[in-house]
């Protein structure tokens, strides 16, 4: 995987730019950066005066979130241990950091466990997963060096309440669940902060397709008739808030559904 570093659009050779060094913001690495959750957090945070390095696979999506924002764009695959490694290599290169905001993940498939197609699972794992750890791993000691660092995990609903049709991502979920939780017992003698944000119905414009195989319709119909579903700036909104409050608050768990979603099991959809 290639890696890129851009402001504004202008490469900048993996160098971030000196406001850090000198002070005047903090500083922040969003993964899933290319779209939905992730590229409307990168928005948030720049929009609250944070610097902000935006990661995802994708070169081109990152180069126009960059353009518009001034976050500095970071192609990289959090799935692959040796591009994590550079990643953090060239980040940190310009300076630390103050939080880590894990979003990459994703839902595929929606067999039963019975039914269950193994490289699903082994890519929501990988992805949900290992990719959260790895990036983790290679940021923590920064964070731990700053002094008053921040971890924030998007897991989901699925990773609180388990339904049918969801085995892997629900065991995805519930793994990075899990993982919030530990990280934060063994990480606040370090005085890092770790919030897990669980949100549940949120209409982005990729979540579902890529779920259901590129199937539009499939798509467009887990939303249909729901007259509010959340939208990805409304998960960004409490990113942001969450970050900006002072460092010794620490929203340990914030669950975020519309409302017209009362529980996993329950959604009001009107007449379609």
């Amino acid at each position: 995987m290639s890696m890129a570093a851009s402001r504004g659009g202008g490469t900048v050779g993996g160098l971030l730019p000196g406001r850090y060094a000198r002070g005047m913001t903090k500083r922040a690495v969003v993964t899933g950066a290319s779209s939905g959750i992730g590229a409307a957090s990168v928005r948030a945070l720049c929009k609250s005066g944070w610097d902000v390095v935006a990661v995802a696979r994708r070169e081109e999506k990152l180069a126009e979130l960059a353009a518009e924002t001034g976050a500095v764009a970071m192609a990289a695959d959090i799935t692959d241990a040796a591009a994590v490694e550079r990643l953090a290599g060239d980040v940190l290169d310009g300076g630390g950091i103050d939080a880590l905001v894990n979003v990459a993940g994703g839902a595929f498939g929606v067999d039963t466990i019975a039914d269950a197609n193994f490289a699903d699972w082994e890519k929501m794992y990988s992805v949900n997963v290992l990719g959260t750890l790895r990036m983790i791993r290679a940021f923590l000691p920064a964070l731990r060096e700053n002094g008053e660092g921040s971890v924030l995990l998007l897991t989901s609903t699925a990773g609180l309440v388990a339904y049918e049709g969801g085995g892997g991502y629900v065991a995805a979920k519930f793994a990075e669940h899990s993982m919030a939780n530990t990280l934060r017992l063994e990480e606040a003698e370090h005085n890092v902060r770790v919030i897990e944000i669980a949100p549940g119905l949120v209409h982005t414009e990729e979540f579902s397709l890529n779920r259901l195989g590129g199937d539009r319709a499939a798509a467009d119909n887990v939303y249909a008739g729901v007259e509010k579903p959340l939208l990805a700036e409304d998960i960004a909104d409490v990113v942001a808030y969450s970050l900006n409050l002072p460092h010794h608050v620490n929203l340990d768990q914030i669950v975020i559904r519309p409302v017209a979603q009362a529980a996993a099991h329950k959604l009001i959809r009107s007449d379609r």
